[in-house]
């Protein structure tokens, strides 16, 4: 009995909302982790952007001064000028910004894709649905084909056009719950979790309220993250700058002189003499340092370029598909308004026809066939619509 709850559990399959699969997703997929893991990668680098050399201890003993042995310790420090280091963290400061940024891409684009998949199975589901009632209704009438042909009621072609239009719908139905079952393999990647989701939603078909706003890209992560690499790009050109100012040196000595002194002294080695030493690095060959400037001011130059393909992108395929829209709409609507309710009406007729004698089989089956075609056309352009929406929702950073 306790394996078969564990197997019935395992292969349980959970209803989910759309909301509920986004917000599972945020939290589980491994993709967004890594993006989380490079931002706080990202702010552990700032404590190195105060990168001071290693600090040169010396020991020297000998005949240093005089006849006589000495010893001299000494320590030296080299250290960048004080605006390098600032620019530096202010460097990585801006690098933790588009770290952080791209999270917000990566969760949009988790969102879009989690979309897609959930409405993809909907999409799935009412074709299956749409084949099983086809199925059963071939069935039910190829049962009474048989007994007709059996007492002779009719001949061979109602029989084996039926057979043959019911072993159409079981391969369709074959390939179909085949595709189902690798894009809900799909599914689960994208929650990483071992639950069996199913998608479960009141309406096949999304709704979407907002109006047109041309602007409404600007707020997009991806615009976000390429006017912050604007600002990566500035920083770095003034860091690049601030590397020609000279470096600063620091030293200190301790040393014993043995001997007579200038002030006519006899010191003994136990007695210590003291020196503190200060330069600075002159930066006489900085045609490299040049280079490097000139380099990050074209590096501006291209992430300002970046920026404005990105902006004018985004904001061409926002107008595309506010478009595409507005017609996948219109198409809905017609069937909706007329080719559903037609559609139901042909069917009901043909059926009475039928029954009453008036139409033959395959006059049935051309009518039928027809009717099936409306639906699945219907089904085809509702998720043509959810799939615009869905692209609507990822330009604009709507949430669903």
């Amino acid at each position: 009995m306790l394996i078969f709850f564990i197997h019935e559990n395992t292969n349980a399959q959970t209803p989910i909302n759309l909301q509920s699969a986004i917000d599972i997703a945020s939290k589980n997929n491994l993709t967004v982790k890594n993006e989380k893991l490079n931002a706080e990668y990202q702010k552990k680098l700032i404590a190195t952007s105060v990168d001071i050399p290693q600090t040169n201890i010396t020991a020297e003993y000998g005949q240093i001064n005089s006849f006589y042995n000495d010893s001299k310790i000494g320590i030296a420090q080299s250290i960048s000028f004080p605006t390098v280091y600032a620019k530096q963290k202010s460097l990585q400061n801006e690098i933790l910004k588009i770290s952080v940024l791209n999270i917000a891409v990566k969760e949009a684009e988790l969102i879009k894709e989690v979309s897609e998949v959930f409405y993809g199975l909907i999409y799935l589901g009412e074709k299956k649905n749409i084949l099983l009632k086809n199925d059963s209704m071939y069935a039910s009438f190829l049962e009474k084909a048989n007994l007709r042909f059996a007492k002779g009621e009719t001949n061979i072609l109602e029989k084996t056009t039926a057979e043959t239009q019911r072993g159409q719908i079981a391969i369709q139905l074959n390939q179909l719950r085949n595709d189902i079952d690798i894009l809900q393999l799909h599914f689960q990647l994208l929650l990483n979790t071992t639950t069996i989701f199913v998608p479960s939603a009141d309406n096949p078909k999304l709704l979407f309220n907002a109006t047109f706003d041309s602007l409404a890209v600007s707020n997009h992560p991806q615009i976000k993250v390429l006017l912050q690499q604007k600002n990566i790009s500035l920083v770095n050109t003034q860091l690049q700058k601030h590397k020609l100012l000279p470096d600063l040196n620091m030293g200190y000595n301790n040393q014993s002189i043995q001997g007579n002194g200038a002030d006519n002294i006899l010191y003994a080695r136990s007695y210590r003499f003291s020196a503190v030493q200060l330069g600075i690095g002159v930066p006489l060959f900085f045609g490299a340092q040049k280079g490097k400037i000139n380099a990050a001011k074209i590096g501006e130059l291209i992430s300002e370029n970046d920026y404005r393909i990105g902006l004018k992108r985004l904001t061409i395929e926002y107008v595309a598909a506010y478009k595409n829209y507005q017609t996948q709409l219109q198409t809905v609507k017609y069937f909706e308004d007329t080719a559903l309710p037609n559609a139901n009406t042909i069917a009901k007729t043909a059926n009475e026809q039928y029954a009453n004698g008036d139409i033959n089989y395959l006059e049935w089956t051309l009518l039928i066939n027809n009717v099936v075609s409306l639906q699945s056309s219907y089904t085809d352009a509702v998720k043509d619509l959810n799939q615009t929406i869905i692209d609507l929702n990822f330009l604009t950073s709507n949430k669903f």
